[in-house]
């Protein structure tokens, strides 16, 4: 007779090797799903070249870039059953040395981020929730609710202003369909800064979308032009080239990609 040890072991056991198995048929499933659909184009709006701390902890002043680009992107065809959320960026690529003649490795610099969470899910906690709610006879929520109402009246009540703002702030934000962004004018989070402190006048400068699916289950999927793998399928439309203006507060506008004097 084996003990109620090893029982318990042994139905563990069993228990972890059908949930491996289960997760491997889940992470592989996304193959199914094509992303040849996915598409995505960011264009410069304008850019301004400024001296000053570009953060609250910057010890020195120095040049940093600020941008605005429009952003129009389909990243639907990227959620499936087994999409948590998708996390999307913009991204500018410029010359790493202040001089033209001068072939060095480009650099990168992340100026906009954003994470795109998937739909609920039917079996998910908030909607099992709201069903077993349902069944529940009225007369024991009702009384359930007002208790509950009563104990929290006091230190909700200055929340409540501003919780009803950013619902409706999030709600006209967020797109009816997961993944559809149609961005205009849109500011860059961050500001772009060099190690050498001088960012003005430099050539070659363009804008690229990239995005990360973080699934439930399984390996990361990255945007085609990011060169990591696995990665997605898709059409990337990048901006067209151009140059930072001088630290006088010179203006690249609209895809011409030229400087323009205020």
């Amino acid at each position: 007779m084996h003990s109620s040890l090893n029982r318990l072991q042994a139905v563990f056991g069993f228990f972890t090797t059908v949930a491996l198995v289960v997760a491997g048929f889940a992470a592989l499933s996304v193959l199914l799903f094509p992303t040849d659909t996915t598409t995505a184009s960011v264009q410069l709006k304008n850019v301004q070249v400024v001296k000053g701390r570009p953060h609250y902890y910057s010890t020195k002043r120095e040049e940093y870039a600020q941008i605005r680009f429009d952003l129009d992107a389909d990243l639907s065809p990227l959620f499936n059953w087994n999409t948590k959320q998708v996390f999307v960026y913009v991204y500018a690529t410029y010359s790493s040395s202040d001089n033209a003649n001068t072939q060095t490795r480009a650099s990168e610099a992340i100026i906009w981020d954003s994470i795109i969470p998937a739909s609920p899910s039917p079996y998910s906690w908030d909607i099992l929730k709201e069903k077993a709610t349902a069944l529940i006879p009225s007369s024991i929520t009702s009384a359930l609710t007002k208790s509950s109402n009563a104990k929290r009246a006091a230190r909700t009540k200055t929340k409540t202003k501003t919780k009803t703002s950013a619902a409706k702030n999030k709600k006209t934000a967020e797109p009816e369909t997961p993944g559809v962004l149609r961005l205009r004018g849109q500011k860059g989070k961050y500001q772009i800064s060099d190690i050498t402190g001088r960012l003005a006048e430099r050539s070659n400068v363009t804008l690229s979308v990239g995005w990360n699916v973080q699934p439930w289950v399984g390996a990361l999927w990255w945007a085609p032009a990011t060169g990591a793998v696995p990665r997605t399928e898709g059409q990337i439309v990048s901006s067209e080239s151009f140059d930072f203006p001088t630290l006088k507060g010179k203006k690249v506008e609209g895809q011409t990609g030229q400087a323009s004097a205020q």
